[in-house]
């Protein structure tokens, strides 16, 4: 099976975020009397949008409160944060791999494209993606996708890779084919309801498949 674009997820994907989202986001709780909440709370929340997670953490569907929570940690990961991330291991060799076979790859996050571009190049892996897609606000990843079809920036004959349910539940709302990883934040019993085409353990694995070895 040939597909002409992989399309990655970035959180919990290709970079683990987990010290500067949990440390982003007890600081906004902090500034709003919230009680501190564990890694463990917060890091089963990594994968939807940010307000989606600050609503269901808050217990609040107030848009405005919300928004403001949802400011006082972006205050702090735009600063400091998302320079917490860290390459999952094999990543690099991965995408090095899958680009010496002229494999064309694109990043599609729920991140603001600004700070994902950021957090690409603190890695020094940004030459591999012809694109990288962020939301508009509030914006979710199916639209995303959906956008990326309409400008023909792909086609529907790639392929969505990612670590939760919402990338391959957006993935086939488009149409297109879905992987699934599990060095990320689902589970593989969150990840097989959505009946992926491809379900890889690591890296490797995943390049292995796309190479043709």
């Amino acid at each position: 099976m040939h597909f002409d674009t992989l399309i990655f997820d970035l959180d919990g994907t290709l970079s683990d975020p987990k010290l500067g989202v949990v440390r982003s986001m007890n600081f906004a709780l902090s500034s709003f009397d919230y009680t501190p909440l564990s890694e463990q709370e917060i890091t089963r929340h990594i994968g939807p949008p940010l307000e989606e997670t600050i609503q269901q953490i808050i217990g609040s569907d107030d848009g405005y409160y919300v928004d403001e929570v949802v400011a006082k940690y972006r205050e702090r990961y735009f600063e400091i944060g998302y320079t917490e991330n860290k390459l999952y291991p094999h990543i690099l060799e991965m995408l090095s791999n899958l680009a010496e076979r002229d494999i064309r790859m694109g990043v599609c996050t729920s991140k603001f494209q600004s700070i994902a571009e950021k957090i690409l190049e603190k890695f020094t892996v940004r030459q591999y993606f012809e694109f990288v897609s962020g939301p508009t606000k509030k914006m979710v990843k199916a639209k995303q996708l959906e956008n990326l079809l309409a400008k023909n920036i792909i086609s529907g004959n790639a392929i969505m890779i990612g670590d939760r349910a919402i990338d391959l539940i957006a993935a086939k709302s488009n149409g297109l084919a879905k992987a699934a990883v599990l060095w990320g934040y689902g589970d593989e019993k969150e990840l097989l309801a959505e009946k992926p085409e491809f379900l890889f353990a690591d890296p490797p694995q995943l390049t292995a498949q796309f190479i043709g070895a």
